[in-house]
């Protein structure tokens, strides 16, 4: 029985490997059917995350004898009133603070090198390692600049081909607050009883995997974003929303949101007034203790429980893969497919005789 096993799953991981082979040398039936299907992707995955955060407002509306129809309109004209009121306030702002960063990152990069020849000539004795650093550093500021500045304008290039499929969202997002609940009966219907029962359980276990962490992920990067907003206004930091904002997207991938966060902030802070970054310091502290301590323990609680180590390999790939995007959804993605392949593996525990189940 172990031989027969062992052979089979020998075969199973040549014939994927044959298939990728395939795949590969086949790029040119595969390469237009990628990019069709990225483009639908794009508003699906963007339907799907306004749906896991808006379905609860929608569940609550028909606690109080709404009809499940009207509750839906009612949020998408909130919607759209929010949405209304973020480009006729909000954007403007955003667009003249985030102009005036990147004018003044010039200034920045020649006060930075400024200060390094001032007090390279001030020091009688310098390191010989220490001093080929801070050249190197000097020598290499532009690219590093460089480098920040194309990420940025990657993660912008990114979230206006999102915005560029909006008008396909609103449509996906009706069907999905509309009719969601019809997908897994319609599709039980086709199967046999154990594998209905099997399907069902996998839906369930995905769904409560995506809206645990998308909702209390979306609850928590809100109100870390309000939090820092309201301390950078205390300390008057320019470009303030704007570093806001930034605070509220990056927080959605977990660890790493925070440092990313941080980063421009400080160097904001730094080159306004070296005390102010102490400043911008302490309120990220502080806010990163808040929600630590507070908030995530109370809305997210142990949610996806991945190792942080994990969590750091898979941004680091998917940011050389995919881009901006890649770093904001492989998480939520990694824990689906791990959701998907423990459910399968139970599965096939519940197949197997008593006495072979620790065989492997």
């Amino acid at each position: 029985m172990l031989e027969k096993k062992s052979i089979r799953i020998l075969v199973t991981t040549i014939l994927i490997f044959l298939l990728i082979y395939l795949i590969s040398i086949t790029n040119f039936v595969f390469a237009p059917l990628g990019a069709y299907l990225t483009a639908i992707a794009v508003p699906i995955i963007g339907a799907g995350v306004i749906f896991y955060v808006t379905n609860p407002l929608v569940n609550l509306l028909e606690k109080y004898k709404i009809p499940r129809m009207v509750s839906i309109i009612l949020v998408f004209l909130l919607i759209i009133t929010l949405g209304y009121l973020g480009i006729n306030y909000v954007v403007p702002i955003v667009q003249s603070q985030f102009n005036k960063l990147v004018s003044n990152t010039p200034n920045m990069i020649n006060t930075f090198e400024d200060f390094v020849n001032l007090w390279q000539q001030n020091q009688n004795y310098i390191p010989e390692q220490l001093e080929t650093a801070i050249q190197n550093v000097t020598d290499n500021l532009n690219t590093y600049v460089e480098n920040i500045t194309s990420f940025l304008f990657d993660a912008i290039g990114q979230i206006f081909t999102f915005v560029f499929a909006f008008f396909l969202i609103p449509f996906f997002l009706f069907f999905m607050l509309k009719d969601g609940d019809r997908f897994v009966p319609f599709i039980t219907k086709f199967l046999s009883k154990p594998k209905a029962d099997s399907f069902k359980k996998l839906t369930s276990d995905i769904n409560h995997t995506l809206a645990s962490f998308i909702q209390g992920q979306f609850i928590v990067s809100v109100c870390v974003g309000v939090m820092l907003y309201i301390g950078y206004l205390i300390i008057d930091l320019n470009y303030s929303l704007t570093l806001a904002l930034f605070a509220i997207i990056v927080n959605f991938i977990p660890f790493v949101g925070p440092f990313l966060a941080a980063i421009p902030a400080v160097i904001v802070g730094l080159f306004q007034s070296p005390i102010l970054a102490v400043w911008v310091i302490v309120i990220m502290v502080i806010a990163q203790q808040i929600e630590g301590n507070l908030i995530s323990p109370n809305i997210m609680g142990k949610v996806l429980q991945i190792h942080p180590l994990t969590v750091i390999t898979l941004i680091l790939a998917a940011g050389g893969i995919a881009g901006f995007l890649g770093l904001l959804f492989i998480i939520p993605a990694y824990a689906v497919i791990r959701t998907i392949i423990s459910h399968f593996y139970h599965e096939w525990r519940k197949r197997q005789p008593a006495d072979e189940k620790d065989l492997f």
